[in-house]
């Protein structure tokens, strides 16, 4: 049996600011925008390439707005990544990589190359370049 992740939530305090900054900024498709029943939104978005979606709404998570933290995205190059990023007006972080567990300008070996974005609300993104013979 196959166990695949489809959907994560993100909790959001303006889910119009952050449909907007998903789709806009970070390059997100919007799947859906849908109102099942009354105090409900379900928007879901997906990152080009991926097969997971996050899913921003309302009546849809109880967690405070900007409380998920550690969301990853991999890329096959992260200077584009983030030449792209920042094109669309996102503030990210300098290419960076990881010695002695702080994160140091620059790049890594590999698999040690990110960079690092917040939506909105602080929900805090990573973007790791992984190497293409992965």
């Amino acid at each position: 049996m196959d166990w695949k992740l489809d959907v994560v939530v993100v909790p959001v305090a303006d889910v119009d600011r952050a449909k907007l900054f998903y789709e806009e900024q970070a390059g997100f498709t919007v799947d859906h925008d849908t109102r099942p029943r009354d105090g409900v939104r379900v928007v879901q978005l997906t990152p080009p390439g991926s097969a997971c979606s996050i899913v921003v709404g309302t009546g849809v998570i109880c967690s405070a707005p900007g409380s998920v933290k550690g969301l990853q995205l991999t890329v096959p190059d992260i200077e584009k990544a983030h030449a792209e990023l920042v094109a669309r007006g996102v503030a990210v972080s300098p290419v960076q990589h990881f010695e002695a567990g702080s994160r140091v300008n620059g790049h890594g070996e590999a698999w040690n190359n990110f960079v690092f974005f917040n939506d909105p609300d602080g929900n805090g993104w990573a973007v790791q370049e992984v190497p293409s013979a992965a």
